[in-house]
């Protein structure tokens, strides 16, 4: 035959969109066409095609070969589409026979020499093929641990084109890989490391517990950064889903070789203070590329320095605070990442850094301070909770060798959570941190001895409306950690002094 068919994924964030690949081998002068706004990577997959069929022992149709990604208004990116469009092109020159490509979902780039190489987003784009009634995929060997995570899916891995071509022809199998369990994840950093700062790290197991984004403001040296990246050492781990979700989105930027494939560790994402707004919420002109926030989904997004960022970067970061998701607009299409994190910013007291502290000599006039700190904008500050003023810790407290692991911090954290998520069970909701004001007002209040104390602070305007709810949400945090029913007036005070930091309040 001269026409052939079979079928494709093009993610556009971690949904695919499938398409259609059709090539046609005709009578003409040798030429070769691709139709449907490829990008640069596929728009270059003719050469690497042609020599990766000629290096497999096959020929090349010296011919027309027309090939047609349908739909022709989506922009196709990426060399995953490689395989399956040489296969279609065997097939339509005659050496495949049509049944072969209806025997596999295929994925993967080739080489000049013939081989399968990797390619990034094998996880989602496996999922959306799964969706679609797909039962049977075939990948690069270097992906097919990541592809193997699919339980419902039959996944065979190959190093080479011809050996694909024969498994296609023959059903005999050059390699037969086998899935190899992950080893086991070593941590390497652990809360007992940070001398000192016990009210610290208790406000740090209060914002696990509830989801709460945090500002640690201190003198440099004075453990901001210990304590941010042991931080998500006492997060929850991932559950299956959680951690394909994740693994789905390193995928795609290419960063899951610093995980393990299923890693049930929450991420935890550090952006330099100098970078930039597509890197920190993900940008690329065809294929879109997830940020550090969509990176830190369901983890930590930690930013040192935080008044250091040039003006709009830490803005940037209010949408998917907000809803748990960042959308990327191009002319021809929108792409959408999950960005669920819990946000970490530490900052220094003043540009100098020695405002605070004993025995510190800040030269910085109030001016330069009030500038500094005013870097950190409102809105941002808004959907900070919890805000902290970071001492040194003292002589006694770094000679004290014993402190408390993270995970026994954890397993009161996972306590604390499935206290939560069984008062939210009926809710679209997990955590303390996202409930509605309507709800706080209505099913989520605190007791008669805790409103009594808000609705003095309002009446006193000691209180913000925003303050208000920001405070319940926190206290019932608190409650959820001390195994409190509901949260009344101590929890209250200390939701209070967590926030005492916040301005406008």
């Amino acid at each position: 035959m001269t026409l052939a068919r079979t079928t494709s994924i093009n993610l556009l964030g971690l949904k695919g969109e499938p398409i259609e690949i059709e090539v046609d081998v005709s009578n003409g002068l040798p030429a070769y066409s691709l139709l449907g706004l490829p990008d640069a990577t596929l728009s270059e997959s003719r050469d690497r095609i042609r020599a990766a069929i000629l290096n497999s022992g096959r020929s090349w149709p010296n011919r027309k070969v027309t090939v047609s990604l349908s739909p022709a208004w989506l922009p196709k990116s990426g060399s995953a589409f490689d395989l399956p469009i040489a296969l279609s092109i065997l097939t339509a020159s005659g050496q495949l026979k049509e049944s072969d490509l209806s025997k596999a979902f295929f994925l993967g780039e080739l080489s000049l020499e013939g081989n399968l190489r990797p390619v990034r987003g094998v996880l989602p784009t496996l999922i959306a093929a799964r969706d679609r009634g797909v039962k049977r995929v075939i990948v690069p060997i270097e992906n097919f641990q990541e592809a193997g995570l699919l339980k419902d899916l039959e996944v065979l891995a190959f190093s080479k084109l011809s050996h694909v071509i024969t498994f296609l022809e023959s059903g005999v199998r050059a390699e037969n890989p086998t899935l190899i369990d992950a080893p086991k994840e070593v941590t390497k950093y652990d809360m007992s490391e940070v001398a000192g700062h016990v009210e610290n790290k208790v406000a740090l197991e209060i914002a696990a517990a509830g989801g709460h984004n945090l500002l640690m403001i201190g003198a440099p040296g004075s453990g901001k950064t210990m304590l941010a990246e042991r931080f998500s050492t006492i997060l929850p781990p991932l559950d299956e889903d959680e951690a394909i979700e994740v693994s789905g989105i390193h995928s795609i930027a290419g960063t899951l070789k610093d995980r393990n494939v299923l890693s049930a560790e929450p991420p935890f994402i550090a952006p330099h203070h100098s970078t930039t707004i597509p890197a920190l919420v993900g940008g690329g002109s065809n294929l879109i590329k997830p940020g550090a926030c969509s990176l830190a989904h369901r983890g930590v997004l930690f930013i040192d320095e935080a008044p250091e960022c040039d003006s709009g970067i830490l803005d940037a970061l209010r949408q998917p605070m907000e809803s748990g998701s960042i959308t990327i607009s191009r002319s021809a299409l929108t792409t959408s990442f999950p960005a669920r994190f819990i946000l970490l910013l530490a900052a220094n007291p003043c540009p100098c850094g020695r405002f605070a502290g004993r025995g510190r000599g800040c030269q910085c006039t109030s001016l330069q301070v009030r500038r500094y700190l005013a870097k950190l904008s409102g809105p941002l500050l808004d959907r900070v909770d919890i805000r902290l003023r970071i001492e040194s810790p003292t002589r006694v407290e770094l000679s004290t060798s014993s402190a408390e692991r993270s995970e026994s911090i954890r397993i009161r954290v996972i306590r604390a959570r499935a206290i939560a998520a069984e008062r939210f069970a009926h809710e679209s909701f997990k955590l303390n941190s996202q409930i509605p004001p309507t709800l706080l007002r209505e099913r989520f209040r605190p007791n008669k001895d805790g409103m009594a104390l808000l609705h003095s602070l309002l009446d006193k305007e000691e209180l913000s409306a925003r303050g208000f709810h920001r405070t319940i949400r926190l206290s019932w945090s608190i409650a959820d950690v001390n195994g409190v029913t509901a949260p009344g007036k101590p929890e209250i005070e200390q939701a209070l002094l967590l926030r005492s930091g916040m301005p406008g309040e």
